[in-house]
C-alpha cells in the first residue's frame, strides 16, 4: 500500500509510510479494499465512514479501478451500518473530484491550508459527503 500510494501521490505531497498503514490496519474500525492497481483505506464509526485515502496507480488511472474501490468501499460502510461517508479532497486535485461528483458526493465544508504542497504551497481541502441509505 505504501508503495502504490508513493506512485499515486508523491507529486502532491508526502504519502503515507509503512508503519502508518500498518497502524491503520490493525484498527478495529479500519478496512481496505482494492488490489495492487488500486486501493481505498476507510473507518467507520458509529453511523459514520470516513474514506481515508484511495490511490490508483498512474499506469491504471482512468480504468474505472478508482470507482469500482470507492463503490466496494461505500458497499461495505453501509453494511457495517454506516448511514453517509465523507472524505477530503484537494481543491486542486480535478481528477479525484471528478470520481466524486460522478459518485453523488456534494461538499459540505472546506478546510483551508489544509495540504501543504512540496513547493510550500497550501492547498484548501474541500470535504464531501455522500449519504449511503
Amino acid at each position: 500500500m505504501a508503495t502504490l500510494h508513493a506512485r499515486a501521490f508523491g507529486n502532491q505531497g508526502r504519502s503515507w509510510s509503512v508503519d502508518e498503514f500498518a497502524a491503520l490496519i490493525r484498527s478495529a474500525h479500519v478496512f481496505a479494499s482494492g488490489d495492487a492497481r488500486a486501493f481505498a483505506l476507510a473507518h467507520v464509526v458509529a453511523d459514520e465512514a470516513e474514506l481515508l485515502t484511495i490511490a490508483t496507480d498512474p499506469g491504471h488511472r482512468r480504468t474505472g479501478l478508482a470507482q469500482a474501490v470507492l463503490s466496494r468501499v461505500e458497499d461495505r460502510a453501509a453494511r457495517q451500518g454506516a448511514a453517509r461517508l465523507i472524505l477530503e479532497v484537494a481543491e486542486d486535485n480535478l481528477p479525484a473530484q471528478g470520481l466524486y461528483h460522478a459518485a453523488g458526493y456534494r461538499e459540505i465544508a472546506r478546510r483551508p491550508a489544509y495540504y501543504l504542497r512540496p513547493n510550500g504551497a497550501p492547498a484548501e481541502a474541500l470535504v464531501l459527503e455522500k449519504g449511503l441509505g
